[in-house]
């Protein structure tokens, strides 16, 4: 794919910049630059801009209200984006159930619910990993039987992240255990996450963060039209939904931005220390990552246009999670490097706000290991980069 931008196209990235630069919230932008944490409300503020512009179902039909965008804007937008560093949309509605609803869900669900995840007026969250069930996801055991009108749904989901936000969480549940195979009995239901019998249970990370959970469903009662498409075809379901996860991991824009920072970082002298550009070992591992990064930007470029040509993402979308995600670990290491023992953690609840004002760049010294220690979880989730690894062995090598 050729990376040249028609007269057309240089006009929507002037539009684009225009917007990241006048209407992006000065507070939201002040706390990104800073590297501090948004509130969920930031988000949902950000997201619903994005909204009134019409930019928020990037990847959705047009009949559903999604932008209609070839590859290449979205590759200027995802770009430009990064530039700004604007925030990430939160994905588990707009770029995972929406997906799923308007592609296998029924008219009334389409009417229901899509409106609400487009407009941001609902916060979803991910029901699929299990205390027992992780990279092998088949061997899940949430149950959902059928009484009446309705399934009664008990069992466990765990690493749900942001789930302690959620009005909603979309799940994968085993209905059925008669079946030849694990996955044919496996159902994709939609639960509301104020329904008598969810709970919640806190899981602190290793950065001190409450950002992930474990859900806990005991009797829950879910109307039978919440189930998404056939029931025993939510693993058919699931997996196109991953395979939209995986191909949003890879992160190939935010990347870019980030290793252009920390090159312009080790080019200045800090506190009167030598630049780190004089350091031949750690400028040749440097360099090795940018080399990585724009092999896997003209992939992600392939994997777009098969996207806007109506294809779900296939294999390539393992690809792109396994180098993406990688790359990402690759730049905390070397941000970590870099800020030498100014990586040392800090404890962020010891510090007001105003201590941001001492950072450098997008990103605290002393955060690097903060996120370096949190971002560990990047080849895991989304299916472990091994899995990704024997599907890329499967569907492209013919293993």
């Amino acid at each position: 794919m050729h990376v040249t931008f028609s007269p057309e196209e240089l006009a929507f990235q002037e539009e684009v910049r225009a917007f990241f630069r006048d209407e992006y919230p000065e507070d939201i932008r002040r706390k990104r630059d800073k590297g501090m944490e948004l509130e969920p409300k930031d988000q949902v503020r950000w997201q619903q801009l994005l909204h009134k512009k019409g930019w928020a179902g990037i990847n959705w039909p047009v009949e559903y209200g999604g932008t209609g965008w070839t590859p290449v804007q979205k590759y200027i937008y995802a770009t430009e984006e990064a530039n700004a560093n604007a925030p990430l949309v939160i994905p588990f509605g707009l770029s995972m159930v929406g997906p799923v609803i308007y592609t296998f869900g029924n008219d009334e669900q389409k009417r229901r619910f899509l409106p609400d995840i487009l407009a941001s007026k609902v916060w979803w969250c991910q029901g699929y990993s299990e205390p027992g069930s992780g990279s092998d996801l088949a061997s899940l055991k949430t149950r959902a039987d059928l009484v009446g009108d309705h399934f009664v749904v008990n069992g466990t989901k765990t690493w749900t992240t942001l789930g302690q936000h959620a009005d909603w969480i979309f799940c994968l549940v085993r209905t059925n255990t008669d079946v030849a195979r694990r996955q044919e009995g496996i159902s994709f239901i939609l639960i509301d996450m104020k329904s008598p019998g969810v709970s919640i249970k806190p899981i602190i990370l290793l950065d001190g963060v409450h950002e992930v959970n474990e859900i806990h469903f005991e009797n829950v009662e879910v109307p039978v039209e919440n189930l998404v498409g056939e029931e025993g075809k939510g693993w058919t379901y699931g997996k196109v939904l991953l395979q939209h996860e995986r191909a949003n991991i890879a992160g190939v824009a935010r990347s870019r931005y980030r290793l252009r920072r920390l090159r312009k970082q080790v080019e200045t002298s800090v506190r009167g220390a030598a630049p780190l550009i004089g350091d031949k070992n750690f400028m040749r591992r440097l360099a090795a990552v940018e080399v990585e990064l724009k092999a896997l930007e003209y992939t992600e470029l392939r994997t777009l246009a098969a996207v806007s040509s109506g294809k779900a993402p296939g294999p390539e979308s393992s690809i792109l999670k396994v180098k993406g995600t990688e790359i990402q670990q690759a730049i905390d290491m070397l941000s970590v490097q870099a800020a030498g023992y100014y990586a040392l953690p800090y404890v962020p609840e010891q510090y007001k706000p105003d201590f941001a004002d001492q950072y450098i760049g997008e990103e605290a010294e002393t955060q690097s290991s903060l996120r370096y220690f949190n971002f560990r979880k990047a080849s895991i989730y989304g299916g472990s980069n091994e899995i990704q690894k024997n599907i890329i062995a499967k569907h492209v090598l013919g293993l």
